[in-house]
């Protein structure tokens, strides 16, 4: 296996944001009249984008088409004043940056976050100029667990899905991955919705972003081409 890029989920395997996310849910929960719902609840809620978690926050309500419009019209208001606030990169996560980077592949960070929230939560938490492509959930119709998402980013590093490895924290992940065509090795922590990820079913579990450095350097076969964000 001869990796020439790599693509990273952000949160969950990057940044821990669901202090924010919480901020945001509950003050739209508490625009719409419904009941908060708990740190842990949010935190199984997070995976496929800004859309269904505000739908499982919603519980039984999200059958309501208009109520959930306007629930997210205020989720997007209330996000992106908390975005950040309380974000918080995972241990490890910049020591393993600096070790892909020295690596000299390129690096997209491939997220179902919407692109208002997802550039300048990078920005903020000082690692947005270590990728070279930024994927967010609205950029493509598609978002993870499909595959054009991943697809997309390879085509702009100049990589093969083959080539690429992806890191993620979850199974929408490894099915992004798996269906892109990409090896896929995941963290153990993050928001995996109820469902932690099991060894089997990607390439290797790895503890953090160092290890998984430590990982991608031992598939490289030859140094590949630095190369920069595309302008």
């Amino acid at each position: 296996m001869r990796i020439r890029s790599l693509t990273i989920d952000l949160d969950g395997t990057l940044l821990d944001t669901v202090g924010d996310l919480a901020v945001a849910s509950n003050a739209m929960l508490a625009d719409l009249s419904l009941p908060a719902r708990s740190l842990a609840e949010i935190n199984a809620f997070v995976g496929k984008g800004m859309a269904v978690l505000v739908e499982r926050c919603l519980g039984a309500a999200s059958s309501d088409a208009a109520l959930v419009a306007r629930a997210i019209e205020r989720f997007r208001v209330h996000y992106a004043e908390a975005n950040g606030h309380s974000t918080r990169l995972y241990p490890g996560v910049l020591d393993g940056l600096d070790a892909l980077r020295r690596l000299g592949f390129p690096l997209a960070c491939v997220t179902n976050k919407p692109a208002m929230f997802t550039e300048p939560l990078l920005a903020r938490m000082g690692i947005a100029d270590y990728f070279a492509v930024v994927v967010s959930g609205d950029t493509l119709p598609f978002k993870k667990p499909r595959p054009e998402p991943l697809w997309h980013a390879c085509a702009a590093m100049g990589s093969e899905p083959a080539a690429n490895l992806h890191v993620g924290d979850s199974a929408n992940d490894i099915a992004a991955a798996r269906a892109a065509g990409c090896p896929v090795i995941c963290v153990p922590y993050g928001y995996n919705e109820g469902r932690p990820v099991d060894s089997a079913e990607c390439d290797a579990l790895v503890s953090d972003l160092v290890e998984a450095a430590s990982y991608a350097a031992s598939l490289v076969l030859s140094p590949p081409v630095p190369r920069g964000r595309p302008s």
